[in-house]
């Protein structure tokens, strides 16, 4: 019950990410511009036989300056379990931009805060922290992303931490195309360390999608995720909305 539980929750997060360009999971180095607010509403949800699980990822991110954004997220999740799950607040901060060559690094360090009841399976139970290594590559028709990421997590259950792994990496990539002046099109894929203790197969993920911008504050999009290996076996459709203030 535990692994599975895992899994799922896992599958929510990574296909509702808050903060990165919805529907990517990979993050890019844009930020918001000192005083300018990001307002992000996500959502996924997927079915496989009886089972379902999905929820909504609400994030607001806070331009402090033109070069460092604060985000706060509150994840909810409604199925398998209903409530919200522990708050993430992650400082972005672009480090190095070369207009010339496009290229540009961006650190984030993070916080998960322990607001979800991790006897329902919302949360880790214990403050956890990390930090993510971003790099963007702006092309003639788009950009590419690459995140590197760790993650040391805590657990507020024995019975969690005697299954989970505390040591959490992530590696991804990702793609925008520029298909007219309104329309993008992403692809993303990435892998993560298993958390269950049990298994050494990790768990890698695909995302399409599409963005639309319907004004320069505005955008709608739309993806679907899937598992490319046993670990994540659910397909995962996406839809979100970002407004920018």
């Amino acid at each position: 019950m535990v692994k599975k539980c895992i899994v799922l929750i896992l599958t929510f997060l990574w296909s509702v990410p808050a903060l990165a360009e919805h529907p990517m999971v990979t993050d890019d180095t844009g930020t918001q511009g000192k005083g300018k607010f990001l307002l992000e509403l996500n959502t996924g949800f997927s079915t496989e036989k009886i089972e379902a699980n999905g929820g909504l990822a609400g994030a607001l991110t806070w331009g402090i300056a033109d070069n460092v954004d604060l985000d706060v997220a509150p994840p909810y999740q409604w199925a398998p379990a209903k409530g919200i799950g522990d708050i993430t607040v992650e400082v972005k901060w672009r480090i190095f931009e070369a207009e010339r060559s496009g290229w540009s690094f961006a650190l984030k360090p993070g916080v998960l805060i322990p607001t979800g009841d991790e006897r329902k399976g919302l949360g880790n139970g214990a403050f956890s922290g990390g930090v993510m290594v971003i790099v963007t590559k702006e092309a003639k028709q788009g950009y590419l992303h690459c995140n590197i990421g760790y993650t040391r997590n805590a657990y507020g259950l024995t019975s969690d931490a005697d299954v989970s792994r505390r040591d959490i990496w992530h590696a991804s990539a990702a793609a925008e195309i520029h298909m007219t002046e309104k329309l993008r099109s992403v692809v993303d894929i990435g892998i993560d360390t298993n958390p269950d203790k049990t298994s050494n197969t990790h768990p890698v993920y695909l995302v399409g999608g599409l963005i639309y911008s319907v004004t320069e504050y505005f955008d709608l999009d739309v993806g679907v995720q899937g598992g490319l290996n046993n670990t994540i076996s659910d397909t995962m459709f996406l839809a979100g909305l970002t407004v920018s203030l």
